[in-house]
């Protein structure tokens, strides 16, 4: 399995190669929620590339980017058993040469300011633009994002479409733990306590999804409830919102389907989940 460290040296090694390309892009300190991305693309497409890269530009200033778990070698060893085709590993002054205030950026439209936007500002303006150096560099013909990252998914998917890429965006289902919580790589920052408490985000969801499908559209008291149980439980509490599953946009006469998302912290980790919904 192929680590690549620069860009030049992966061009060349993609390069003039037969049959469709799959990237799954990752910050390392991977889990089955990643393997389950790298199944997708391997099922899907010829070459499996798989990106880690802990990207300083998505990370606000109070933010643990110094802290953010990077586990390389255990994370190579788990590509290999998945048998990926490529590893991209670059440094970060191979992608941002000219330094974080030199580099070009992508900016998103508003929605990228509202949930998870709102409390991390420019976080999905640096997603995006490493999203698309990502895009350019591999020239995938199909790329692998968690639904768990709801929000990050449908900008992904904005941007590659409004920015004419020759990409498929695919999301994959998220993978929970037995008790529902969502893998995510700050799991870790969870103690034994909080890791069954933390449980309550997705149970909070469930409850409103089921809600929802049985005819509430009270949205605002549905979201209000979801905060209190939350609180109650001992989160932070972001965000509890009911929305348009494609525009991330409050429900209207369009919304074809609901999105239920929520954020919030649990002592050092801060948590998103979401769940689909029908209406």
């Amino acid at each position: 399995m192929p680590v690549c460290r620069d860009i030049a040296t992966l061009r060349d090694t993609l390069r003039g190669g037969e049959g469709a390309i799959g990237l799954v892009p990752t910050m390392g300190n991977l889990h089955e929620g990643h393997l389950a991305l790298v199944r997708a693309c391997r099922q899907a497409c010829d070459v499996t590339v798989v990106s880690i890269f802990v990207n300083p530009t998505q990370f606000g200033p109070s933010e643990d980017f110094g802290n953010y778990p990077r586990t390389l070698d255990d994370d190579l060893r788990y590509l290999r058993e998945a048998r990926v085709d490529h590893v991209f590993a670059p440094a970060v002054d191979d992608m941002y040469p000219q330094g974080r205030d030199g580099q070009v950026t992508v900016s998103l439209p508003a929605l990228a300011n509202t949930l998870c936007g709102a409390s991390r500002p420019g976080h999905f303006d640096g997603v995006a633009t490493v999203v698309a150096k990502l895009f350019n560099i591999v020239a995938p013909d199909k790329s692998f994002f968690g639904e768990k990252d709801w929000q990050q998914l449908t900008l992904i998917r904005a941007m590659a479409r409004q920015l004419d890429m020759r990409v498929e965006v695919v999301g994959v289902p998220t993978v929970r733990e037995s008790s529902g919580l969502a893998l995510s790589s700050r799991n870790i920052y969870l103690s034994d306590d909080e890791r069954r408490r933390a449980a309550t985000l997705n149970r909070v969801l469930t409850w409103i999804k089921t809600a929802v499908e049985e005819g509430c559209r009270d949205y605002s008291s549905a979201e209000e409830r979801g905060s209190r149980d939350l609180a109650e439980a001992g989160f932070d509490v972001d965000y509890v919102a009911v929305r348009d599953a494609e525009r991330l946009c409050p429900p209207d006469a369009e919304t074809a389907s609901l999105r239920i998302l929520a954020a919030a912290r649990l002592g050092r980790a801060r948590l998103i989940d979401n769940v689909g919904a029908t209406i």
